[in-house]
């Protein structure tokens, strides 16, 4: 349940993306040479989040602690087998395998995923995906993109998300009820765990769309130097 929530804080300043709307046009920046086409497609993920906000907060208002847990946990585990791949393909063979392990013993003992099993036998969750990956295979980022619904990528990030979407496990699951069911959940439970920082963004940024690049950038360059 630790781990869950500890996720959650660390993944907060790159989600808080689905929040909020732009501001004043800052200074021309290299990164992103396509601002006006970015900014335009933060005000869409603004609108969308009118309806979002209000589901994310009943939710966390109405789940008790241990169910928010539990599906956070089993979504959390779906992921770390392609993090395991990942790690692999950059040449993290140690980390691969406790990726792996992680896996394995949640999806077993933790009964699917539901109970974080693994982090209390010591094999941290961490988060490798594809658009890593063609980092450390020497890709370079491209220009930035803000994309409605998934927020922001470089361009390397787009072609890497394009691969993790083949690779998620959700999206072979035949029964269409059951999958549109997951990913709607997930989405939610998603939303909900950012909640905390909607206020931490609101507070800290003259210009949120800056903010939120500004912030989306440096946090992809210290996950790929890790």
């Amino acid at each position: 349940m630790k781990a869950h929530w500890g996720r959650n804080l660390r993944s907060a300043a790159f989600v808080a993306t689905l929040l909020c709307g732009g501001g004043a046009f800052a200074a021309e920046n290299p990164n992103d040479p396509y601002e006006g086409f970015n900014r335009a497609m933060f005000k869409v993920n603004e609108t969308v989040d009118i309806v979002l906000k209000p589901v994310a907060q009943g939710y966390d208002a109405a789940a008790p602690l241990p169910v928010k847990a539990g599906i956070g946990n089993f979504f959390g585990n779906l992921t770390d087998f392609w993090t395991s791949i990942n790690s692999f393909l950059q040449g993290k063979g140690g980390e691969g395998l406790s990726d792996a392990g992680r896996f394995l013993v949640n999806t077993t003992i933790g009964i699917g995923g539901v109970f974080d099993v693994a982090s209390e036998m010591g094999l941290d969750k961490r988060s490798e995906d594809f658009g890593q990956t063609l980092a450390v295979w020497g890709v370079g980022e491209g220009p930035y993109f803000y994309w409605p619904i998934l927020g922001p990528r470089t361009t390397r990030d787009t072609f890497g998300w394009g691969v993790d979407w083949a690779a998620d496990p959700v999206r072979y699951v035949d029964d269409v009820a059951l999958r549109n069911s997951l990913v709607g959940i997930r989405l939610v439970d998603l939303r909900a765990s950012l909640l905390p920082a909607d206020k931490v963004v609101e507070q800290a940024a003259f210009d949120k769309y800056t903010y939120i690049r500004d912030a989306y950038l440096q946090k992809r360059r210290r996950d790929i130097d890790q």
